[in-house]
């Protein structure tokens, strides 16, 4: 007889919290979410393992479990990230449990991870879903790793504690980013077709790791089609390199896809990728010099503070000067915005520098500080303080308008960070090597199209 599973439904202070993290990452720190085969996932009360690449820390768990409000999530995520108490209780109310590792915690902290396992596998039990990352740690490129079956292991687990009766689902997606560290960008959660279980039931109970180990292949190259996979790793910057610049927007736009519009690109991003792909199976020296040509594009680039963006434009003396004055009209507006939201960005670079290590902590260790440390002091106190000193009104006007000065100052520094490059692009002094950089630039954009079109 089938069973009525009855998921735990959310307190409300984890509903609190959840919309509270939702103003901080929707609101702030994301310009938009796309959220992709939403229609793929089972209904609320299906146990459900959520699968995916691991490509940016927190902030993958995060923003699924702030788009799947209509149910109870449960993660699994590294426990290091658990050692901090605050960080911990808020973790675990918003249904994280830490997964133990044996290149991190050591091999004695390993039996630890049976705890988190029977919690996981008692929530699939109940109806409720799991979201893990078999790759077990999270990559700093965009590509998939080799994934462990540590997942399957539980939704066997809970279909056996059920009698074998009840289909656990495995739900493969994937996360992708326009940019891994700046705040506004866009970032895309895409959901695949659900893997049913039922089917393999019988045979599990016969060769149990055979099966598991096919349905892995399977949910891994599902999620591979997905996302963008760059397995090119030894031309991997280089590869990147273009894909970022104009050369990847006109191939885009040439194929028919919306290259400013995320899920667009990300398609056209895969396209672009498999192509380079089988041309370097075919023309491997040509390919090669295209990359060692392009690193040193990308390397000059660098040096000279420009973007590839200024090349497309070919902005003249007049481009800084407009620029200028517009950051001179905004000034008193940055200013007026500058005072109330400053913290927001200079917080998260003090913590940063002292305990940041790795860079694909980044974004989730900013998003982080600004729940716990940073929104609160610059937007709730002051908010709650106006209303008691000065008046309901003035308090609210203040809240309501904190987003919108943060939003203009982040896009008042992105300007100035264009009216420092367009000047280093008009500088008598690079105008000797900007020619040289536009000349090679038109070159492997020509040789590209050869080999690509």
């Amino acid at each position: 007889m089938k069973r009525d599973l009855k998921p735990r439904d959310h307190s409300l202070f984890l509903k609190a919290f959840r919309m509270y993290l939702q103003y901080i990452n929707s609101g702030l720190y994301f310009r938009k979410e796309h959220i992709v085969g939403i229609e793929n996932v089972p209904i609320n009360g299906t146990p459900v393992v959520v699968v995916s690449n691991h490509q940016n820390c927190l902030n993958d768990p995060l923003c699924v479990c702030l788009n799947l409000t209509d149910r109870r999530m449960n993660f699994l995520a590294r426990a290091n990230v658990f050692k901090n108490p605050v960080f911990n209780k808020a973790l675990r109310a918003m249904g994280l449990l830490p997964a133990y590792r044996m290149s991190h915690e050591g091999f004695s902290a390993i039996t630890n991870n049976q705890v988190t396992l029977d919690a996981a596998g008692h929530a699939l039990t109940e109806g409720e879903t799991v979201m893990l990352y078999p790759e077990a740690d999270h990559q700093d490129k965009r590509w998939l790793g080799t994934f462990k079956i540590g997942y399957l292991r539980i939704a066997f687990s809970a279909a056996e504690k059920m009698g074998f009766k009840e289909d656990v689902m495995i739900l493969p997606s994937c996360n992708h980013y326009s940019n891994y560290f700046h705040a506004r960008t866009d970032m895309l959660i895409k959901f695949g077709e659900p893997i049913s279980l039922k089917p393999y039931y019988e045979r599990y109970q016969e060769s149990p790791r055979e099966t598991m180990v096919e349905i892995n292949n399977i949910v891994r190259s599902r999620i591979q089609e997905m996302m963008l996979h760059i397995d090119d790793l030894e031309h991997y910057d280089e590869i990147d390199f273009l894909r970022e610049t104009s050369y990847g927007s006109m191939y885009a736009k040439r194929h028919g896809f919306k290259h400013r519009f995320l899920p667009s690109r990300l398609r056209a991003d895969q396209k672009f990728v498999d192509a380079l792909k089988s041309a370097y199976d075919q023309h491997p020296e040509e390919v090669t010099s295209i990359y060692n040509d392009t690193a040193h594009l990308a390397a000059e680039c660098k040096r000279l503070g420009i973007r590839d963006w200024l090349f497309k434009h070919n902005p003249g003396i007049e481009a800084p000067i407009l620029r200028g004055l517009g950051l001179l009209l905004l000034l008193p507006l940055f200013i007026v915005s500058i005072i109330p939201t400053g913290l927001l960005f200079i917080i998260p670079r003090i913590f940063t520098k002292i305990l940041i290590k790795d860079q694909m902590f980044l974004s989730s260790f900013n998003v982080a500080v600004s729940a716990f440390i940073s929104v609160p002091i610059c937007q709730l106190i002051p908010t709650i303080l106006l209303w008691i000193f000065v008046g309901f009104w003035w308090a609210l006007g203040y809240f309501v308008a904190f987003p919108f000065m943060f939003i203009l100052v982040w896009n008042y520094m992105r300007l100035w960070q264009k009216f420092k490059g367009s000047c280093n692009f008009v500088k008598p002094k690079n105008r000797a090597t900007i020619a040289n950089l536009r000349e090679l630039r038109k070159s492997i954009h020509s040789r590209l199209d050869a080999i690509l079109e």
